[in-house]
């Protein structure tokens, strides 16, 4: 009597098959979740992160790189201080979809170190040489507060025609008539605009989280793993089934010779 498929599969060789099957496919299947984690990995920053203030000495050190996960972060400053004459204008700076002006500052924090503060914007240049001469009879507030950005490229302001369009920190070094040692390698957009200037419209990073293409095909292939030693099981089992169940053809005889005339 013919056996079936599935009579075989229940037979305690291929249901330890099987077994071990699952636990490869299981395997499989926690490595393809774990490429998949990884994938995403690089969007966990959330917005309640950055939107905590906190002191700009807890994020960044003066003569060092701005971390990544500290990219738009809200900070506060204290102690600080304009340095005279080191006021820059930068031409073609929009505000809300409107092109303008801002002011920045040459800031010096309580521990001495430099920070460029992009103070507010203006749509006339006239405006902002107005602000400029305000501020400089003004003592700045005890503490500022805004949003930490990386610097821009200095490549972006037309030197030639002597414009400065770039919040570049590198660049501004070299314009200050004072840069006391240490700088801080991004800039603050400060949250108040003083008079005459509107304050600078500063959103929060864009959080959307970002995949990793190349994890997520990694995953991929792990999922196919997995289903291929499910299927490889039962390859196996089919086989011994056909092995038992197939006729096997017997070797065929050998014809006999005709005889042959001397």
């Amino acid at each position: 009597m013919s056996t079936t498929v599935w009579q075989v599969a229940r037979r305690p060789r291929w249901i330890a098959a099987l077994v071990l099957a699952l636990g490869v496919a299981s395997a499989f299947a926690a490595l393809g979740q774990w490429q998949l984690a990884r994938s995403v990995e690089g969007g966990q920053v959330t917005e309640e992160q950055t939107e905590s203030s906190v002191p700009l000495t807890s994020i960044a050190v003066p003569q060092k790189p701005m971390p990544s996960d500290t990219i738009g972060q809200l900070v506060t400053v204290g102690d600080v201080t304009w340095v005279a004459g080191d006021w820059i204008v930068l031409s073609d700076r929009s505000n809300h979809a409107e092109p303008g002006y801002w002011v920045v500052a040459h800031a010096v924090t309580g521990t001495g170190a430099s920070l460029a503060v992009a103070l507010g914007w203006t749509a006339s240049a006239d405006a902002a040489a107005s602000a400029i001469t305000t501020l400089e009879a003004t003592p700045p507030a005890a503490s500022l507060s805004g949003r930490y950005l990386p610097t821009e490229s200095p490549q972006q302001s037309d030197f030639e025609a002597g414009k400065h369009s770039a919040l570049a920190v590198s660049e501004l070094v070299n314009l200050w008539a004072d840069a006391p040692d240490g700088v801080y390698s991004g800039y603050v957009i400060s949250d108040q605009a003083p008079a005459g200037l509107e304050t600078i419209d500063a959103p929060p990073p864009n959080n959307e989280v970002s995949l990793n293409l190349l994890n997520i095909f990694y995953a991929i292939e792990w999922v196919i793993f997995a289903g291929f030693a499910i299927f490889l099981w039962y390859r196996l089992v089919k086989d011994a089934w056909e092995e038992e169940n197939l006729p096997h053809e017997s070797p065929a005889e050998p014809s006999p010779q005709e005889p042959t005339l001397n």
